[in-house]
Formats: structure tokens, sequence, C-alpha cells
């Protein structure tokens, strides 16, 4: 089964459209779009060379620059805090949160082209801004779009790949599972085995990453429907966009719930490289790895409960709360079952975040959208209700350093609201998100020539003796 109709996975549009417009921003080659080409490749084939030149002279120049001290503490606690890797898409403040190319989540609402007036930011701009620096035009973002539905077609066997597991097995192994079984058609993978310069390596890792990008909807719409709709399968609609393509072929015919899948892909598609499912995209994309195996590795990092899960717990949470005390519950009796959760062992899911330090602009922009269009919903209310009450019982606690909620907090009420209620399936739309982020980075890592990733290890001894020393010098 051709899950959807398409042309050539390597078709190009070539028609033109002018947009005179400018973006002063802090970042040195962010500028809103100005070019006639509609075509993504050859807009990035004119930037990478001056950015390969603007790495090499940076290493020549300043390589020998120390970024800081490592300690004891970031050997052993998970690197945090530790500079140690080049993540050209998003940069990551504590304090002000994600940057997109330097554009904020706000500035990006404000914009990237969206599919009407006053509407989510569509993910395909999204998408052209992490790779080229650039604000599309709306013309260029319908291109990209177009060429995406046209690369978005699934053999046959990657469906019968999934259809080998059972029916109960996790969402995220099925996803995963298809997007392995997508490998075989890797671009990449044939072309080194023919033999292809360092210097092209990118152009076979673009035409894998934008194929990878447009296929995933298909493959977690199929899984989705195969567990929760007794296999029902929807083809994809020409006329709809990425995000609102995929909230269809889930089975939403709502244009809120297409506007809130926009919105949801967009924020959850990166978040720097040092995350678990970006970092393992870059590592095992180092190795040369193409991008359907680097991915895939990616997801199985954020099925974990302690990254990509988190938003189901956040939701079953909830729920819980509600279970025990009901819809109407006092804002001391939701004290009282955070403390309760807090004294069991437990963590209040959906708050803190292992960089940031103030409330994440993700939740944010869910809050403002739920403002928009569920002012009234029960388990939101429930949720603006945590938002008062758990920082400071989570500073009180002292042992947190972020006590805001962080994007999780928000997206499954929204998502449960628009009667995608299956909890256990979010994750997948987490990681359809990331691909565009993950994949973007990925051909800037093969476009910069950066090599394998191969960090230095000690053991408890070592660093027990190299303390001994140090404390007697």
């Amino acid at each position: 089964m051709v899950f959807l109709k398409g042309v050539s996975a390597l078709s190009r549009l070539r028609s033109r459209v002018k947009q005179h417009s400018s973006l002063s921003n802090s970042v040195r080659w962010l500028q809103m779009q100005s070019s006639s080409d509609l075509d993504l490749h050859s807009q990035l084939k004119e930037l990478i060379p001056e950015q390969q030149e603007r790495l090499k002279k940076l290493r020549a120049e300043h390589g020998k620059v120390q970024l800081g001290n490592i300690t004891v503490d970031m050997v052993i606690g998970g690197m945090r805090g530790m500079t140690g890797l080049l993540w050209e898409t998003s940069l990551l403040d504590p304090d002000e949160g994600i940057r997109f190319r330097g554009l904020s989540i706000p500035e990006c609402q404000k914009l990237l082209p969206a599919a009407k007036p006053d509407g989510e930011p569509l993910p395909e701009g999204l998408l052209w801004l992490l790779l080229t620096g650039k604000v599309p035009s709306k013309a260029q973002v319908d291109a990209l779009s177009q060429e995406l539905r046209d690369r978005a077609v699934v053999p046959d066997y990657v469906f019968k790949a999934i259809d080998a597991l059972p029916v109960s097995a996790h969402p995220m192994t099925q996803f995963a599972t298809g997007v392995m079984a997508l490998q075989v058609q890797s671009e990449f993978q044939k072309a080194y085995e023919k033999g292809i310069s360092k210097l092209k390596y990118w152009e076979p890792t673009y035409e894998d990453s934008l194929s990878l990008i447009a296929r995933v909807p298909l493959v977690a719409s199929y899984v989705y429907r195969r567990m929760y709709k007794d296999g029902k399968f929807i083809p994809m609609d020409d006329s709809l966009d990425y995000g609102g393509n995929f909230s269809h072929m889930l089975g939403f015919s709502s244009h809120q719930m297409h506007e809130l899948m926009r919105l949801y892909v967009t924020i959850h598609s990166d978040h720097e490289g040092g995350n678990v499912s970006a970092h393992t995209g870059h590592l095992v994309g180092s190795a040369l790895s193409d991008p359907y195996l680097s991915f895939a590795a990616a997801l199985n990092g954020l099925a974990g409960p302690l990254h990509g899960l988190a938003n189901q717990e956040v939701l079953l949470w909830i729920k819980s709360v509600v279970d025990e005390c009901g819809e109407n519950i006092s804002k001391e009796q939701l004290k009282d079952y955070v403390w309760k959760t807090l004294n069991g062992g437990k963590v209040v899911p959906g708050f803190g975040h292992g960089v940031l330090r103030k409330t994440d602009p993700r939740y944010m922009c869910q809050r403002e959208f739920a403002l928009k269009h569920l002012p009234d919903d029960p388990l939101f209310k429930l949720v603006s209700q945590l938002y008062e009450v758990v920082p400071p019982i989570l500073t009180e606690l002292g042992k947190v350093k972020n006590p805001w909620p962080n994007v999780d907090a928000h997206s499954g009420v929204l998502l449960n609201h628009f009667g995608l209620t299956e909890a256990r399936y979010y994750t997948v739309l987490f990681g359809v998100s990331r691909s565009i982020g993950i994949c973007s980075q990925l051909i800037w890592d093969r476009a910069l020539g950066l090599p394998l990733e191969r960090p230095k290890s000690v053991t408890m001894d070592w660093l027990e003796n190299y303390c001994k020393k140090a404390k007697a010098a």
C-alpha cells in the first residue's frame, strides 16, 4: 500500500516571487527573506560556502580560547552546564528560553507565515528559518509545503514492519520501527557506498532529511489509527499544510485542532543540542550514519521517561488530581495533593527544567492559545491553578533550581480538549516535531564537516587520584 500519492521525491519548484522587507537582529546572518528563489536547496547551496569559511576562520583565530572549567560535578552530573557542542539552529537561554536562529517564540509567531491571518506559524516556515537563518515569505513556505507533500510517499514494507509488532506495543516502539524501515531508501547510504566527496555529504543528507520530515507524519498517523481507530487510515489532503495534514490524518477536522498542531510542531521542533534526543541524533550522525538511522536513535532517547514521556505523565497526573479531588478543587486541596505527591517520593511532572530558570516560553504560548480557544476547559483551569500553587511549594522545598512550569505542563491538556485523549501516544507527536530540528542540524553538521564526536571518559579511581593530586598541589 502506498499511503499517499506523490510525485518524485526529488522534485523542485522553481517559480518566482519577490518580497522586500528587512529585520534587525543580533544574529549576524539572520534576515528577512528577500530572494525570489522558492527552492530551499538552492538557498542552502548559496549559504554553505560562507558558513564553511566562517567556521574555518573561527577555529583558526580562536581555536585555543577556553570556554570554561570542567568540574567533577559536571563529569558525574550528566555534563550539566558543560559547553561542548556546536548547534546552529537554536540556542537556549536560562532566562529567555529558546531562540530559533535568534528569534524568540513570540517573534516567530509574529514573523513566520501562517495558514490564516493572526494564525499560528506554519512548521514549514520554521524549517526554512532553521536551515537558512532567514524568515521566509509566504510563497516560499507554500512551495516548501508542496515539496514536502510530494516527498510524502511511504512504501508498503514500512507499514508491514509496523504491523509485525503487537498492536499493544508502545506507540514510540512502533514509530521508531517505521522510521528504521524508511532507511531502506536512504540517499546518503547509496551515495556513500558509491563514493562521494566529503564536500558533498550535505546534499544526500538534505535529500534524506526532507524526505524523512515529509514522511514521519504518515508513519505516526498510521500508528495512531492502527492502535486507537481500528486501523481505519486517512489519506493526506493535498490542500493542507504540514501541521494541518498531520492533524487531518490523525482524524481531526477542527480548524482549531489544525492550528494547535501547527503551534505544537513549531514549538517542539528544536531546543538546542544538549537534550537527549537532539544530542543522540547529532552523536549518531557524527559517525556518518544517515538521517534515518540518526533520527531513529534520537526517537529511542525521546521515549525515555525523563525526556519525551514527560508530556504523557503530566496529563495522567492531572487526571489523578481530578479523580481524587474532583474538578472544582480548591487551592488548599491542590496544595495538599502536591505535597502528598512530593512526600511520596515522586515529582510533580511538568515543572522544572535542566537549563531554564524561569517559566518556559513554550508553556506561555500554549497558555495564550488556551485562553483564546478554551478558557473554560476544566483541566485548563486546573493547570492555571497549578501555575500558582506548585512553584512556591517547590521553592519552599529548597531542592529545585527551577520551580516553574515547562512545555510539558500544558500540551497534554490542549490535546485532550480537542479529542486526542490517548496520553500514551503524545511522545510520538513530540517525535514528529523534533524531526525538523534534528534533521536541520544534521544537514549543517555535514555541510560544516563536523567530526566524529568522541569525548574523553574517566573512572572514579582516576577522579579520586586527580583530586588528591590537585589538593596536594
